[in-house]
């Protein structure tokens, strides 16, 4: 296929390795003759590029002056959803913004609300290629922006564990994850918690006490000092025991028409003092221990940590602008071989690998089963632990990896 000319443009919310992606599609097309272009402000801009006069050129000048080990995106984001735009001829728009600035194919770098857009423009004649981004991990493939999640997350659940030590309190800290809790998952294990919740597994706060009570007084109780902590990560989209999310209905729906969610770390805050305060036994540990002050300080506190924005800000991980870079510049040679409406897998060796957007937007859950093995190590996932069955299989043929 003759591309002359790409644009790259970044959608949904950021998270590390985007530039990475940015950098990585101009560097290949640099390499191959062809010319790359910014659309700012994802979709939003591609809308509207046909009311633009220039665009950026990322020009080897230009790409200096983008950090691929920064987190967010150089090319800005926005959340838009083509077909929900009121404008018969919006396709058309699109087209004609593409063909004013010589845009032949473009590289679109986002998550499954992204990709369920980039499915739609190919199927009106759009040559797209879709790179990966989600730090929710929720893509059939690895997404970028994952990894470097999970390390922030992981950072902050060993970091407060110092101010819970200090105060003698249960921290719940919130993270990103709607329907899939492999960041609060895998970054809650990098960290060390106590406890994780997460969607795919309706929380028993029955379980949840208990666990928390045993592990907290024993750790206070061997202290010589009288000092202990006990860390719980909670995916924005864990479930009660209903397996109903804790949605704000006042607060209407985004643009992609999910409900907003109310607070994951506020409810099992507030669940476990309701829980702790009808217990006795809590009083007699504070003043066995000497630690109640009567009117004053009678039971543990508990804290819950919002970090919103802070897990997708700041510095990418290594592994994120490796695969930033690698998917970014395995889309421009999906595009120069007539593979639009793809999305990239993975690079290995010589082997681009890709699969069908279609595809790869639909959801991809926690393996319950994996959850096992950390319960058989002590982590408490809201539910009476499972028996961890290991299967031993012996690897035939390559074997998969992530580095």
């Amino acid at each position: 296929m003759n591309i002359k000319r790409i644009g790259v443009l970044t959608s949904g919310g950021d998270c590390g390795g985007l530039n990475g992606v940015i950098k990585g599609a101009a560097l290949m097309a640099m390499s191959m003759g062809i010319e790359t272009v910014i659309i700012s402000n994802g979709y939003a801009g591609l809308y509207n590029l046909i009311d633009v006069d220039n665009v950026s050129v990322l020009t080897a000048e230009r790409l200096d002056h983008i950090r691929a080990e920064l987190a967010g995106s150089e090319a800005g984001n926005s959340r838009v959803k083509i077909k929900k735009i009121d404008n018969k001829d919006k396709y058309e728009r699109i087209k004609k913004g593409l063909e004013k600035h010589g845009i032949d194919g473009l590289v679109i770098s986002g998550g499954d609300d992204t990709g369920s857009v980039m499915v739609d423009l190919a199927a009106q004649g759009i040559t797209c290629v879709h790179a990966p981004k989600t730090m929710d991990l929720d893509l059939q493939t690895y997404s970028v922006g994952g990894d470097s999640a999970i390390n922030r997350i992981a950072e902050m659940v060993r970091d407060l564990k110092t101010t819970g030590h200090t105060h003698n309190r249960v921290i719940v800290l919130e993270a990103f994850g709607r329907y899939a809790g492999h960041t609060a998952f895998r970054g809650g294990i990098g960290g060390d918690a106590d406890c994780i919740l997460i969607p795919e597994i309706p929380a028993d706060f029955d379980i949840v006490y208990d666990h928390m009570k045993k592990r907290f007084i024993s750790r206070v109780e061997n202290s010589d000092v009288k000092a202990g902590t006990y860390s719980i990560v909670v995916a924005e989209g864990m479930t009660d025991a209903k397996g109903e999310s804790i949605v704000d209905e006042s607060a209407g729906v985004d643009s992609f028409g999910h409900a907003k969610l109310a607070g994951a770390g506020k409810y099992v805050r507030k669940r476990l003092e309701a829980i702790m305060k009808a217990d006795p036994e809590m009083k007699a540990f504070m003043k066995r221990n000497n630690i109640a002050v009567e009117g004053v300080y009678e039971l543990p506190e508990v804290r819950e940590v919002t970090p919103g924005h802070l897990v997708r800000a700041g510095a990418s991980s290594a592994f994120d602008v490796n695969f930033g870079k690698e998917a970014g510049a395995a889309a421009v040679v999906l595009l120069t071989r007539g593979l639009g409406g793809n999305t990239v897998v993975r690079v290995r060796g010589t082997k681009v690998t890709y699969k069908p957007t279609a595809e790869v937007i639909k959801q991809r859950h926690v393996d319950v089963n994996t959850i096992a093995l950390y319960e058989a190590l002590g982590t408490c996932f809201g539910r009476r632990p499972e028996e961890f069955r290991p299967e031993t299989v012996e690897v035939e043929g390559e074997i998969q990896r992530e580095y």
